[in-house]
């Protein structure tokens, strides 16, 4: 009898409890990155959004979650060198699980905004070359994914540059920037509606059993950005243009329009976090279950089934009410001043790029795309408004959290292989 079969149950159940601990670090940690720029620029309060990142994270992991899933649950190792003991992945996967869970647990308690992918990718690739020899890695997987790493923060920062830009030429310098924002708000927040809509049809719908061409896709996505325009166009009417005192140009007026647009980013980057970064969560839990499943094949096809990222879903909306405010602090605040027409370009700018990655089915770190975002919008307002200090303690813990997953992998890996012989 295959350790497999005897043990499949207490696997199967390990795995679900380590992958809603690892959920938990990350609602815990990454929703709080991108619910940070919102709470931040004073556009929704932290109850409104951990309101707006429940509901939206849970849509995202289980209307887009399904492609990255498979990237971390078979690029990173090859699962098919490991047909002759298929309990070492189990061990691995688990083990991987547990180390992300337990350094996410660490650095939230902390408040430091690490990234969810680089510990669990951290993880595999360290059971990965300890556990079972380094020619399983695949190195080239491995490298594709590292490199999406210094991509996404540079497209993000880029983007968020230039969106922040378009705002400041397009209405802060106009001669009424109220009058102008009121016209060029709408085109915003048909960009937000069109961009969710375009990638959920593209990627997401295949396991809802929906599949939708490209041109019908487009289609639709204009549709749903001009319907989310109505809506926009509707709250923001209520906006009035009453001047403060100390308020020369009638900025504050632009900013409480920027304040309803950043509703909706808000909403689109919980969607987008939770379609990307359900998977670093639910792909080893997958992986284990594909194995134990099919009596101990590895490599074999497995649907993930629905529940599993329901399961995810709720791990990350228990860590976002239970630990979330720590992180939300750091990148709300702590790296440059956020007001809603800034924190906006910078959480539109994540978003896209988060969707655009989850598309390809690559792994980004949500964290470092928002950090490059928010640094973005800084620079576009020159270098002094960075605060450096924040900024290298980011990037020190950035650098630590590979590594540490890493070992902690490895250690529990020979636990598990101890324990279960």
């Amino acid at each position: 009898m295959s350790i497999i079969a005897q043990y499949g149950d207490i696997f199967i159940l390990l795995a679900c409890a380590f992958g809603f601990f690892m959920a938990w670090g990350v609602g815990a940690n990454d929703v709080a990155n991108a619910m940070g720029t919102s709470v931040g620029s004073k556009a929704v309060t932290i109850k409104q959004a951990i309101i707006i990142a429940v509901i939206f994270e849970f849509l995202g992991a289980w209307l887009a979650g399904g492609e990255v899933t498979n990237t971390i649950r078979k690029g990173i190792i090859d699962p098919t060198l490991l047909a002759d003991e298929p309990q070492l992945l189990v061990y691995g996967m688990l083990a991987s699980l547990l180390a992300a869970a337990t350094w996410l647990l660490i650095a939230s308690m902390r408040g430091w905004p690490v990234s969810t992918t680089h510990s669990i990718v951290g993880a595999i690739v360290g059971f990965g070359a300890a556990g079972l020899g380094v020619s399983t890695v695949d190195w080239g997987g491995v490298g594709k994914i590292a490199a999406s790493w210094v991509v996404s923060p540079l497209m993000s920062g880029t983007i968020a540059f230039m969106l922040f830009k378009s705002v400041q030429h397009l209405i802060f310098e106009n001669r009424d920037p109220f009058a102008a924002a009121k016209r060029y708000v709408p085109m915003y927040v048909f960009l937000v509606g069109f961009i969710v809509a375009m990638v959920t049809f593209t990627k997401g719908l295949k396991h809802v059993g929906l599949e939708v061409g490209f041109g019908e896709s487009l289609l639709y996505s204009i549709v749903i950005g001009i319907g989310v325009m109505l809506l926009g166009g509707l709250l923001e009417r209520r906006v009035g243009a009453e001047k403060r005192q100390g308020d020369a140009f009638g900025y504050d007026g632009v900013e409480r329009v920027f304040g309803v647009l950043m509703l909706f980013t808000a909403c689109a980057m919980a969607f987008a976090h939770g379609s990307n970064d359900v998977a670093n969560a639910v792909g080893p839990l997958a992986a284990v279950m594909t194995v134990v499943q099919s009596g101990g094949q590895v490599g074999g096809e497995a649907l993930v089934p629905w529940w599993v990222l329901v399961l995810g879903g709720g791990g990350i909306v228990v860590g976002l009410v239970t630990y979330g405010h720590k992180v939300i602090v750091t990148v709300g605040t702590g790296i440059t001043e956020l007001t809603p027409s800034r924190g906006f370009a910078a959480t539109l700018a994540a978003a896209t790029t988060v969707v655009l990655a989850s598309g390809t089915g690559l792994p980004i770190s949500t964290t470092q795309t928002l950090v490059g975002a928010v640094l973005g919008v800084g620079l576009a307002r020159g270098m002094a408004a960075l605060n450096l200090r924040v900024i290298g303690t980011i990037v020190m813990s950035w650098l630590i959290t590979l590594p540490a997953g890493a070992i902690l992998a490895i250690m529990f890996f020979f636990m598990f292989k101890g324990m279960f012989g």
